[in-house]
């Protein structure tokens, strides 16, 4: 005769680690995933692993995030350009802080231009996202 067990058995399923590529990682701790150490490269990091990345970065993460070579949305952002406006002026690869702060001290016409585009598209943006809340507190 089959006895069945006073209290429910409560079947545990170990909570697996959240894995990701180190593409992301290197995405979201805003540095050039080919610049970084090839065994961070060649593995996958954990949430655990990036977090403890973001509260105490390493000296090769410190050094990356101050000195580059940085990925092209931060060159964008430091620029305060799209990363269009680099393909548009030609600008493939990733540069360090210090080709960065050369290009806005040479501050050449391609890069005002751009600028004064960039200004304008945000600016449009923020025009629209004001129009869109505004209408949606008249629905409401």
């Amino acid at each position: 005769m089959l006895r069945l067990p006073d209290e429910p058995v409560t079947l545990f399923r170990m909570k697996s680690q959240q894995t990701m590529k180190p593409a992301t990682a290197a995405k979201k701790l805003g540095v050039y995933l080919e610049a970084t150490p090839e065994e961070f490269q060649a593995g996958v990091v954990s949430r655990d692993e990036l977090n403890e990345l973001q509260a105490n970065p390493p000296q090769w993460l410190a050094d990356l995030r101050s000195n580059g070579p940085h990925p092209k949305q931060l060159i964008a952002q430091k620029l305060g350009i799209s990363t269009s406006a680099l393909v548009r002026a030609g600008i493939t690869e990733a540069l360090t802080t210090e080709q960065i702060n050369a290009l806005k001290t040479e501050n050449p016409d391609w890069l005002v231009r751009e600028r004064a585009t960039y200004k304008e598209f945000k600016a449009e943006e923020a025009r629209l996202a004001e129009k869109a809340r505004l209408e949606g507190e008249e629905q409401d």
